[in-house]
């Protein structure tokens, strides 16, 4: 992903766009922070569920971890 300042992209915005269409992804950033994203309107939305029925949650998946994993997570080690 190209990020420009707004300045920069001014110059060069019909090249940003070529590369949007192209299915790139361009941050525009004010001061160097991203403020805007230019991509392609072809572009399927995301759509929430998608993956429904692919993925198996383990039945443990929120069983405590082991004493020394825990350790690492709250910074001893």
């Amino acid at each position: 992903m190209a990020t420009f300042n707004v300045y920069a992209a001014k110059t060069r915005l019909s090249r940003l766009i070529d590369d949007a269409a192209s299915g790139k992804e361009v941050i525009l950033a004010r001061a160097g922070k991203p403020v805007a994203k230019i991509i392609a309107l072809g572009r399927a939305p995301r759509r929430l569920g998608r993956l429904a029925g692919r993925l198996r949650v383990p039945a443990d998946f929120d069983a405590p971890l082991p004493p020394g994993a825990q350790a690492l997570f709250d910074g001893g080690g």
